[in-house]
């Protein structure tokens, strides 16, 4: 939920107006709207190039996941495994958008501790693919653009930890 929505919601819960301190954080969030904008089109725009370097990265560090018995071994597990690096990537674009870690949480994180232990997938596995898949996309940002988005990668990581 955007910063606006939750303003609007507390205020019409506790039935007032938002308080000046809430439209400040109104006001910043608006004036991040253009750089949180960039933050996801680049990555957007580069989807395919980062979930690329992640997964390369990645089967280096650990090529006993692409090995028989690996959960990346054959030509289907690999692509289910690349469509997940991409599905994170893209949680992340809705949280740089939101300005929220909520959508991330909600959308694509309740329950995936549960999914991936009944499907055997190695939690740290996939936590190692969302560090290779924030390094490669922070690498295509600004330092202040990076700076932005890497608190929603480090909160994937956490959750899924």
């Amino acid at each position: 939920m955007s910063v606006v929505s939750q303003v609007i919601l507390k205020a019409d819960d506790e039935l007032r107006y938002p308080s000046s301190g809430e439209l400040k954080g109104i006001q910043s969030f608006v004036k991040t709207g253009e750089q949180r904008i960039r933050i996801a089109e680049t990555l957007a725009e580069n989807d395919k190039k980062i979930v690329d370097q992640a997964q390369k990265k990645l089967f280096q560090k650990r090529p006993d996941f692409r090995a028989p018995g690996g959960n990346a071994y054959g030509q289907r597990q690999y692509n289910q495994c690349l469509r997940d690096y991409s599905w994170y990537l893209r949680l992340v674009t809705y949280g740089v958008l939101a300005g929220d870690k909520e959508p991330i949480e909600k959308i694509g994180l309740i329950g995936v501790k549960e999914m991936y232990n009944s499907l055997n997938v190695p939690l740290p596995g996939m936590v190692e693919a969302i560090r290779c898949l924030k390094e490669a996309a922070l690498g295509l940002l600004n330092n202040d653009d990076a700076s932005e988005a890497a608190p929603y990668f480090d909160y994937m990581i956490q959750i899924m930890s």
